[in-house]
């Protein structure tokens, strides 16, 4: 094959040998770094994240491969343009760069067209790439244009026709269809070898079959739309769930308080937890409302899962606790309600709750649990947590009953109901309440309920939690 050179053109000379080792093996180390990262990237069909990484790191090593062929070529240099056989040792030259990186590029075939003696010659690895037998022969260029898809037909005359007239070099790319149907991404370049009068003598051409490097392309810019895509879906998702959130919460904020006919009246103050790690909206719950009667129902709770469903079972849970509330069900009962609601709705859902009911007249407490944390009572600069009333989780059992305890509360009395996600340790079955019951003189020497919530956040707003929490300080009054 001709040189791709004009003639009247010097022949660059050669870069140093040791350089080009050096960034053979800089290019080396770099492939086997990716290819580290590649083997812990992960493939989950459910994980966007990982798909697109793991398509990512797959290019990234085919265009290393790429690198790394081409400094093995620049390296060793091209035998000499004027020998026989050029064709063969430079396909052979091509190959063994490959076998050393295993690089796409062991998919490379050149072509010659000579215009004075419509000669062609191909390189065995062009009849290869194309599917073509060697005993067809080499096309020639009139003949190219129909193994190319029609609609990249066009360019290909375009490239060869500005090669032939104009003089100017090729490099495009395309698709070809080989003799068995299937299609291969080729991107072609060449030049046109100039006579002593500066006509066209030939045209020699480069095929590179680029189809597993385009695939891995597309991979990662599928991968990526589809990662796109998804975290779209879930920041919609996430802005619907607060704003749900918020419309059912209490509109209350901060503090409410209570006002009893005599002494004995309620003073409350909220506040909730969100996440640091990103995990998506949890469904916390805090609420606290005056009943007909004087007395006040108030509690926390949380449910299982994230995002749009549980804030919408959320809304249905304190819609139920709100009315059955108001309807004068006794917590126990109304923990009962709330069990079969959460069993029997459409999505079922598991979750847990602390209800209290406070009557001022008899500065009495009536409450029961559903696999909860049990409240901490406060008194006289001490702490303890209150023993619990039997209860499952909701949802968990059907029919099951609840128990309620009763307890005689004094004024000045704090009580402090939590979710777990506050208090959660790094072991399971073990939670942190000490550093509630730290706080005890702290309560003992605040003003109102509010100031007893300022020492909670302050003492736990730094927590790394991984997921939501909320607290409820309940103070009596005196």
């Amino acid at each position: 094959m001709p040189s791709p050179l004009f003639a009247d053109r010097p022949a660059p000379q050669p870069p140093e040998r040791g350089a080009v080792d050096a960034l053979i093996t800089r290019t080396q180390r770099l492939r086997g770094d990716v290819d580290a990262v590649r083997r812990d990237s992960v493939a989950d069909e459910d994980d966007p994240q990982g798909r697109w990484q793991r398509a990512i790191c797959d290019l990234a090593m085919h265009q290393l491969d790429d690198l790394g062929t081409h400094l093995g070529q620049l390296r060793e240099g091209l035998p000499d343009p004027a020998g026989d056989g050029f064709d063969e040792a430079l396909a052979g030259h091509l190959a063994d760069g490959a076998q050393r990186t295993g690089s796409l590029l062991s998919r490379v075939g050149s072509a010659e067209w000579n215009l004075l003696t419509d000669e062609v010659s191909w390189s065995d690895e062009l009849f290869r790439i194309l599917g073509r037998p060697r005993a067809a022969g080499p096309m020639t260029l009139d003949e190219l244009p129909s193994v190319v898809f029609a609609e990249d037909q066009a360019l290909l005359t375009v490239m060869v026709t500005g090669a032939l007239v104009d003089g100017r070099p090729i490099d495009g790319e395309f698709r070809m269809v080989r003799a068995d149907g299937r299609v291969r991404t080729v991107h072609m370049t060449g030049e046109p070898v100039l006579d002593a009068d500066g006509s066209t003598a030939s045209m020699w051409a480069v095929f590179r079959d680029v189809s597993e490097l385009r695939r891995s392309e597309r991979a990662v810019r599928e991968s990526g739309e589809s990662l796109h895509r998804r975290q779209h879906i879930a920041h919609t998702e996430r802005r619907l769930a607060v704003e749900l959130q918020e419309a059912v919460l209490p509109p209350w904020r901060g503090s409410l308080q209570f006002p009893a006919p005599g002494p004995g009246g309620l003073d409350i103050a909220a506040h909730g937890f969100p996440s640091v790690t990103g995990t998506p909206i949890g469904d916390d719950w805090y609420d606290a409302f005056q009943l007909p009667s004087g007395s006040s129902l108030f509690g926390v709770g949380d449910l299982t899962g994230h995002g749009v469903t549980a804030t919408s079972a959320m809304a249905m849970l304190l819609g139920a606790l709100r009315g059955m509330g108001l309807a004068g069900i006794e917590p126990g009962q109304l923990m009962g309600h709330l069990n079969q609601l959460l069993e029997s709705s459409a999505q079922p859902a598991l979750g847990s709750a602390v209800c209290c009911r406070f009557d001022p007249a008899r500065r009495t407490l009536a409450w029961a649990q559903a696999g909860h944390p049990a409240p901490l009572l406060f008194r006289n600069g001490t702490g303890r947590q209150l023993t619990p009333p039997e209860g499952a989780l909701l949802g968990a059992t059907s029919g099951a009953e609840y128990e309620q305890a009763d307890i005689r509360l004094l004024p000045g009395d704090l009580l402090v109901l939590h979710t777990d996600g506050l208090t959660r340790t790094d072991d399971p079955g073990k939670s942190d309440v000490g550093r509630l019951l730290a706080l005890a003189s702290r309560f003992a020497g605040a003003r109102d309920a509010q100031e007893s919530l300022r020492a909670i956040v302050e003492t736990f707003a730094e927590d790394g939690r991984e997921n939501d929490a909320c607290v409820m300080v309940a103070r009596i009054g005196p």
